[in-house]
């Protein structure tokens, strides 16, 4: 049975309180941000005016418009109700307030909501005595289309065959880069650096974790200012996975670690570990649940027909993607799926892509880690040697597989694993089951530009 709606109505002082704050900072317009499968914020406005009402789940909108929420037209509509915990004033325009929100239907719990579902996961660990500290690296490209059409990297000098932290590039997409950073200061979000990556646009921006929850939701927001800052100096962002075939592509690698909720001792660090990756006992069973379950995830956190496309090992101008392409997990070594960075303490799921949903994939991540420390499943020694060198023969016996090559095959591993209809709940894993093949099926049904140049008059 659906939790019953713990209203926002119950709180009109706090909200009337909030409402103020937010007038005297200039804010006239308030949104409730949801989002949709892709993990994309959606939301109706408001005039702050009606904040209060807006707290309290007045405004209604129609799941059945939006990809891959579990709806049909004939259905009462969701509300979404804010959190006003996590209200950021957007700095590109400080009169517009966001605040991301849970939706509900009927005046109960929307159980396919995808915050609820990672809000579920995360109360599932607090149960267990562990707090979820989660940091997502985001990586993406910025690009401009010139007169032609064309589609160009922001700096004009960005045209190396190896770019990776080339500064030249970096200072020609500053004013863009500035205005983002600059931003995402002002909300709080503690940027401790950014870099050109290995593709021609592409840019790393890494900020302080957060508690799970926080940073889904950041994540969320980061995409959108993101975009919105770029489109104001007339560019655009992209978070494609992988935009360009001959560079490598974006990932969004996950960082998380387990604190105790009482005293926010770190329960993965160890520096008396003998395999010699300064990790404690939960984090190693934290990592064999992860790679128990890793196929089944990538049709999350890898959740694209594009995104199988930057899990190879070759394919980029500087030789090496840097993308993870074997279930097995290692030390400070890139070439593993999950990496224990220098100086331990916390676990790094290499195989997350930028397009993922952060609400779906921190939950289905963060229960198969809880299950591997309930279960103790013990993921052996660390792999410290190139994986990508690793002939299938050496692969076998070392008991080492392959990711899922195509998101087909990672929706068939989807459809198989019991812990995915345990997180998601029937409705929604069935939904995004559903979803996802059609995607699939649409894709494997075009006819693209490859074929045509090989085949049209090829016979």
């Amino acid at each position: 049975m659906a939790a019953k709606k713990k209203s926002s109505r119950n709180k009109p002082d706090q909200h009337a309180k909030l409402r103020k704050q937010l007038e005297a900072k200039g804010v006239k317009y308030a949104l409730a941000s949801y989002v949709d499968v892709h993990g994309v914020s959606k939301s109706k406005m408001v005039p702050i005016s009606h904040l209060e009402r807006m707290m309290g789940g007045s405004e209604l909108c129609t799941g059945a418009a939006l990809d891959g929420v579990p709806q049909d037209v004939s259905d009462e509509e969701i509300s979404p109700v804010p959190d006003a915990s996590s209200v950021i004033i957007c700095p590109w325009r400080p009169d517009v307030a966001w605040f991301a929100s849970d939706l509900y239907c009927e005046g109960e719990v929307f159980e396919p909501c995808s915050r609820q579902i990672f809000k579920r996961v995360l109360a599932d660990a607090k149960s267990m005595g562990y707090q979820f500290n989660f940091g997502i690296e985001p990586e993406l490209f910025l690009l401009r289309e010139d007169d032609a059409g064309h589609i160009q990297p922001v700096g004009s000098r960005d045209i190396l065959a190896k770019p990776a932290y080339d500064v030249r590039s970096t200072l020609d997409s500053l004013p863009v880069l500035d205005s983002i950073v600059d931003h995402l200061q002002q909300a709080g979000f503690d940027v401790y650096s950014f870099d050109h990556e290995d593709g021609n646009g592409q840019f790393e921006i890494d900020f302080t974790y957060f508690e799970g929850l926080e940073m889904a939701d950041r994540f969320v927001f980061f995409r959108l200012l993101v975009n919105e800052v770029a489109n104001q100096h007339g560019c655009f962002a992209s978070f494609m996975p992988k935009p360009f075939a001959d560079r490598a592509g974006s990932g969004a690698h996950y960082n998380m670690s387990l604190a105790d909720i009482k005293t926010g001792k770190n329960l993965f660090e160890s520096k008396a570990d003998p395999r010699g990756c300064d990790l404690g006992e939960a984090g190693y069973y934290f990592i064999g649940g992860i790679l128990k379950h890793l196929p089944a995830l990538c049709a999350v956190i890898t959740p694209t027909v594009n995104s199988y496309k930057r899990l190879i090992k070759e394919g980029s101008m500087s030789g090496f993607t840097w993308a993870p392409v074997f279930a097995c997990f290692g030390n400070n070594n890139r070439t593993n799926a999950v990496r224990v960075p220098l100086g331990g303490g916390r676990v790094e799921l290499r195989a997350a892509d930028i397009s993922n949903n952060p609400y779906l994939g921190g939950a289905l991540v963060l229960a198969a880690g809880l299950e591997g420390i309930r279960e103790k499943i013990d993921p052996g020694a660390p792999h410290t040697e190139n994986m990508y060198l690793k002939t299938p023969k050496e692969l076998a016996k070392l008991k080492v597989s392959y990711l899922p090559r195509t998101l087909d095959e990672a929706l068939d591993e989807f459809e198989k694993d019991p812990l995915v209809t345990q997180v998601f709940g029937k409705l929604m894993a069935d939904t995004y089951l559903q979803f996802k093949r059609d995607e699939y099926a649409e894709y494997t049904n075009h006819v693209s530009d490859w074929e045509v140049d090989r085949y049209m008059k090829f016979f």
